[in-house]
């Protein structure tokens, strides 16, 4: 019998890869074959069709203000691909420079870059720069989100979009409000590094099981012993 099989897309990892989130695919890809299952993960870089039809998942690291213009040309080319995909209940983690560009806009003084209006928010470039260990809590899981967060833009939520957590110990979003990324219907951003996903079980199972649930496939995932991750989590809550 062959393996169940989920299909990740990087997209450009060459350029949005700051503070190890090609960890995040090593995550799931082991996670994945932990219970007997298969990922089969594909890197797209600039200049390479972005296909959509067969993704189960698909991540967007974060990079410099240099490197998502350059990428946020080429994703706004796609608008109408990933409205589909997330509206089909595709399965989406951007992070940071990622999360940015899945709103409306980008706002970088007299520059501005358009994003693909996956979720209602939109973000404006402040100083100083957002520096330092974060913990959020949410409804989903039962553990508190952790990491590391470093970017000058604040980020607001519109009304048809929830935060994808509270904060703790941090500054999420935009500093003030105590919300951590967005999350519409099955597609999450964050400003949320170290990588993300090591250091979060609970969200990789959860971007897992949802990926299943939509092809059709069982989502109940079969437990791990997680106490190496657990650990991990427990150690940079209390450095936030």
């Amino acid at each position: 019998m062959a393996k169940a099989e989920l299909t990740i897309l990087h997209l450009f990892p060459e350029l949005l890869n700051l503070y190890g989130d090609t960890g995040n695919m090593l995550v799931l890809e082991k996670r994945l074959a932990w219970r007997g299952m298969q990922a089969h993960i594909i890197p797209v870089s600039l200049g390479q069709s972005i296909d959509l039809s067969s993704a189960d998942i698909v991540f967007v690291g974060g990079g410099s203000d240099r490197e998502q213009g350059i990428v946020g040309e080429e994703l706004v080319k796609h608008t109408a691909d990933f409205k589909a995909y997330a509206k089909d209940g595709g399965v989406l983690l951007a992070v940071c420079g990622g999360y940015q560009l899945l709103g409306h806009e980008y706002s970088l003084g007299e520059n501005k870059l358009s994003g693909l209006g996956l979720l209602d928010i939109y973000t404006v470039r402040k100083t100083p720069r957002l520096i330092g260990n974060i913990a959020c809590t949410t409804e989903l899981f039962s553990q508190d989100v952790v990491g590391y967060e470093n970017h000058g833009g604040r980020t607001y939520l519109g009304s048809d979009v929830t935060p994808f957590a509270r904060v703790l110990h941090g500054f999420g979003n935009d500093g003030a409000s105590g919300f951590e990324g967005a999350r519409a219907n099955r597609v999450i951003g964050t400003y949320i590094h170290g990588p993300l996903l090591p250091k979060n079980p609970e969200l990789a199972d959860w971007l897992l099981s949802q990926a299943l649930e939509r092809k059709g496939l069982d989502p109940v995932l079969s437990p791990l012993d997680d106490t190496a991750e657990k650990r991990a989590n427990e150690y940079a809550a209390k450095l936030s």
